[in-house]
């Protein structure tokens, strides 16, 4: 089976500007060096992953301790589209 390819929107790059608590370097750290592979090999299942309930079209959240991470599968095209990123309290409005 193929991997899937991980494509960052441009929101989500513009999310990652934002200063994550201080903590931006080393969330880009753990997304690169843990994450992405998860993703990669296995988009839809894992300890930190939920699919969000009545989103259309089906989205799947990554949790990194008090941040989100929000995305898309193209399953055809095997892409991952990472679409938002944000802290917790302000990622579910």
């Amino acid at each position: 089976m193929d991997n899937y390819i991980i494509f960052e929107t441009e929101q989500f790059q513009s999310d990652m500007e934002s200063d994550f608590g201080g903590q931006q370097e080393r969330i880009k750290t753990k997304l690169q060096a843990y994450v992405y592979p998860l993703l990669r090999k296995m988009p839809f299942f894992g300890k930190n992953i939920k699919k969000l309930v009545n989103y259309q079209p089906d989205t799947w959240r990554y949790r990194i301790g008090d941040y989100r991470f929000f995305y898309e599968i193209d399953e055809q095209r095997r892409i991952v589209f990472m679409i938002s990123a944000d802290y917790r309290g302000k990622a579910y409005r």
